[in-house]
């Protein structure tokens, strides 16, 4: 009977052994609500530019993803506790998450963008493209809260009048119905969702593109908890040769007339 047990026991661990290793499940931060990038469905799929992103990584690296859908406000907090391994959530690279977290390569352009009415005829920025204090003043600005923008406007309109919002949607919304006069947000999802549509018709972009790469970053990336460098070296090399062979490029032209990939990738994929 024993060396039947240990007959059968050899079987089953060479059979374990034929058998193919279930692949790792990565779980990935988003909003879930911030089309065009990451969103729902309405058969509760998800979609977007930033989940075309992760799930190009994904079979770069072999791995499964979990999507968890998190409040931006909260999105590094939840990394750190580790509620899930990997923000892919549209988050611009800067010095200060840097601080916090790591970054992969970009893997878009990072900039905002004031939108206003056409009827309104502001002139806000200089020749220069830089921002004129006092043609803010008496203009309510809205802006996404715990942002990139909302850094740019503390730091460069200090005595502007802020509405915080906890997305773009409500906040474009107000702007429509006048409860803003000006807001600042991502050009991209400004056209997509606003500019090009029916009720976005009386309004414009009132300045040029924001990107200085203090408040901006060198553009978006995916983040993670530090201390893990293989697994960013895997993600890096993904990008790296999606950028090489233009699948983010044709990601991008899903969703938007126009790339979103900056002309010179500051030697990523060189």
């Amino acid at each position: 009977m024993k060396f039947m047990i240990g007959l059968l026991s050899a079987a089953i661990v060479g059979l374990a052994g034929a058998m193919p290793a279930q692949a790792e499940t990565l779980r990935v931060g988003m909003e879930c609500t911030y089309a065009p990038f990451n969103y729902r469905t309405p058969e509760g799929e998800m979609a977007g530019y930033d989940v075309d992103v992760a799930k190009g990584i994904a079979e770069r690296i072999g791995v499964e993803l979990d999507y968890v859908c998190q409040e931006w406000d909260g999105m590094i907090p939840a990394l750190l506790a580790s509620k899930f391994d990997l923000i892919v959530a549209s988050m611009s690279i800067t010095e200060e998450r840097k601080q916090k977290i790591d970054f992969s390569v970009p893997y878009r352009v990072s900039l905002g963008r004031i939108l206003g009415s056409k009827d309104a005829a502001l002139k806000l920025f200089d020749a220069d493209g830089k921002p004129i204090a006092d043609a803010f003043n008496g203009l309510r600005f809205g802006v996404e809260r715990a942002s990139t923008y909302a850094k740019w406007v503390e730091a460069k309109l200090p005595g502007a009048e802020i509405a915080l919002y906890d997305g773009a949607q409500p906040m474009l919304l107000d702007l429509q119905n006048g409860r803003i006069d000006i807001a600042i947000t991502n050009p991209m999802k400004a056209y997509l969702d606003f500019l090009s549509k029916e009720n976005g018709a009386g309004f414009e972009f009132v300045s040029p593109p924001i990107d200085e790469v203090e408040y901006f970053g060198p553009g978006v990336g995916v983040g993670l908890r530090k201390g893990n460098e293989a697994l960013l070296a895997k993600i890096d090399t993904a990008l790296e040769a999606m950028i090489k062979d233009g699948s983010l490029e044709k990601f991008s032209l899903k969703y938007f007339p126009f790339s979103i990939q900056p002309q010179n990738w500051k030697g990523v994929g060189q």
